[in-house]
Order: C-alpha cells, then structure tokens, then sequence
C-alpha cells in the first residue's frame, strides 16, 4: 500500500495552508475529503484522482478506496488541525488504513483565540462536536469557567436532532440554567473564519439565547486579565 497521509488545511482560506501539507497534496495520487474542506485545497487539486464523502458514505467511500487504492499515495484532508476534534474519524481511518502520517494545521481555535485576543495558555479548548455524549463536556465546561479560565469551544450542531443540538443558544440556556450569570459573562462566536463570509458576534452569553449560529462556528468565552511581566518585576532583583 502507498503512504497514507491524514493532514490540517486550515479553517478555510488558502492562506493558511501549510507549506508541507501543500507539498503533501501535490506529490499526492488520490484525496478523498468533505465538500467545504476539498474547496479550501482545490487549487492543489489539479490531475488528481477526487473522492467527495459526507458523514453517511464516508465508510463505503474509504473502503472502495483500500480496496483500489495500490502503491498509490492517498490524503485526506480535515479542515483545521486534523488532531482536534477529529479523533473519531482519524481511528477509524487507522482500522482501516493501518499506518497513517499525521501532520497538523492551523485550527480554527488558534484563530479565534487570537482575534478575541484570549491566550490559549491561560484557557481551556473543549469540542461538542463529536457523536458520543457529552455530558462530561459540559460539566468540564461549567467547572471552567467556575475557575476562571477562559473557554474555547467548537459547539455541536445536530439540527435533525435536538437533543442532540448544542449551538450557542442551547449553550446559553444551559449555563442560565445551572446558575451562572449568563447577563455578565462576556463572549465572542465567530463563523466561518478566514473565509470571505467571516463573521463575529461580541456580547454577552444572554444574548446568544434565540440565535442561530452556523455549523462553522467556534465559541470564545473571555475571562482574560492583562497580567503582564511587569506584575513580577520583583523577580528580576538578584
């Protein structure tokens, strides 16, 4: 079998593709991908052998696929880092393709924690956006911001089921509903970032309550305090 490669191509823009990942692409036979994420690497798509999946014959699509695929190289490219909030996906992938070479992209959270200007260092980054339950996601996400941290977060959207539907609104609703003062805590949602169709909320999570948001979109709760070297200028004293 020839190399398999699992790789990150950004949250959207060309721009923020990788040099190796573009160098991976090109040098490749045959890409298999979603729709939004093979639009963001079309143009290193030229003369290559193209698989367009979606959640429902992805399975059948990577099966065909071993089956035919050879000595031949194959990627298959995740929007953003494909070592986060992929992880369903990548094992399954690993089932089936045995050896794979993982090589990371710029996340959609990198971006959004720099526009919100809230350092990751100082945060916690949780993804709703898996099939399992998440049950212990949101009470990871309650004791967050009971710590003080600020909070990134990809949210799950589910419209054919709401149960299973987590969006900025049901977020909102749901931390109102376990005690926090959603009318003071400040939060940033962002869309389809990097793209020309980016957009930014900035407000409070009791606004969010009645919105709706797209699938492309991540959530940033900002707790942050400026707490700069100069707080411990103490320290440079011998």
């Amino acid at each position: 079998m020839g190399k398999i490669y699992a790789v990150g191509v950004g949250p959207g823009s060309p721009k923020y593709i990788t040099e190796i990942v573009k160098e991976i692409i090109q040098n490749c036979n045959v890409v298999i991908g979603y729709k939004y994420t093979l639009k963001t690497i079309e143009d290193l798509l030229v003369g290559k052998e193209i698989y367009e999946i979606t959640m429902n014959n992805q399975e059948e699509s990577y099966q065909k696929i071993l089956a035919k695929l050879g000595d031949r190289s194959l990627v298959i490219p995740f929007t953003g880092d494909v070592n986060f909030s992929e992880s369903e996906v990548v094992d399954r992938l690993i089932e089936i393709f045995g050896e794979i070479e993982i090589v990371p992209g710029i996340s959609s959270i990198q971006v959004a924690a720099s526009k919100a200007r809230v350092p990751l260092d100082k945060s916690k980054v949780i993804t709703m956006h898996v099939t399992t339950p998440i049950e212990e996601k949101k009470l990871e996400l309650q004791k967050a911001l009971i710590d003080g941290y600020n909070v990134i977060l990809v949210p799950r959207p589910w419209s054919k089921q709401p149960d299973k539907h987590f969006m900025p609104s049901e977020i909102a609703i749901y931390l109102k509903n376990n005690g926090f003062n959603t009318e003071s805590m400040k939060v940033h949602v962002f869309e389809a970032l990097t793209t020309e169709n980016e957009t930014s909320f900035v407000g409070t999570v009791k606004d969010l309550e009645g919105r709706e948001f797209s699938d492309l979109s991540v959530m940033v709760f900002n707790q942050s305090v400026l707490d700069s070297y100069m707080n411990y200028k103490w320290q440079w004293k011998n």
